[in-house]
């Protein structure tokens, strides 16, 4: 699978964006979930964890692809 990737042009670096970027979305969305009357502060949370969940996915992407293009 992350041999497929490779070859389709997909770079660590990607990965890694993707991984920051989730981090900077699960903050969003948990403020904004906040922020509206009616949602609960556990439904902003699960929002928040949702989202979270991606960034060490995407970071261990990262690693192997890294470790792809090393070869």
């Amino acid at each position: 699978m992350v041999e497929k990737l490779h070859e389709a042009g997909i770079k660590s670096e990607y990965a890694y964006a993707g991984g920051f970027a989730s981090i900077v979305v699960s903050l969003i969305s948990w403020l904004v979930s906040r922020g509206k009357k009616g949602d609960s502060k556990a439904q902003s949370d699960r929002w928040g964890i949702f989202i979270g969940h991606w960034a060490p996915t995407f970071f261990a992407l990262g690693i192997a692809l890294r470790l792809e293009e090393k070869k």
